[in-house]
Formats: structure tokens, sequence, C-alpha cells
């Protein structure tokens, strides 16, 4: 999960998972994979940052590349 702010200024968590896009027009809008828009006050940088360490942290980048190298090898 990711902590983020709404256009209104309450805070909120967000499963970084279901991020499809971040757009930044002025204001930073969100979709994620249900179709869902959601207004923040964070840059677009700001939040792609917060998925990229989220993804460290719960080793979602080790484990596609062991997926990728289980596939190559078979």
């Amino acid at each position: 999960m990711i902590s983020l702010t709404r256009i209104n200024g309450s805070p909120m968590w967000l499963n970084a998972l279901l991020i499809e896009m971040v757009e930044e027009t002025p204001d930073t809008y969100i979709t994620l994979v249900t179709g869902k828009r959601i207004i923040v006050l964070e840059k677009a940088a700001d939040v792609i940052s917060q998925v990229k360490k989220y993804s460290q942290e719960i080793g979602m980048n080790n484990a596609t590349i062991k997926v990728q190298h289980t596939e190559e090898t078979s």
C-alpha cells in the first residue's frame, strides 16, 4: 500500500498493485485497473517513486526475474 492525499486533503492508502496509469495534467490522476480514477495532491513522480519502493519492499522485482528465468530454462 502507498500513502496518498486526496484532492480534498484527506489521507488515503492505495493498493499499488491496482494502479494502471498515472497522469499529471496539472492535477495528478491515478487510473486503476478497475477503471476508477482518483485525483491526488502528490506529483506523478512521487507516486511512481512510492510504487517502485513498494514493489521492492514486497520483492515483486525479484519474483518477476525468478519467473522469467524459470520460463527461459524450461
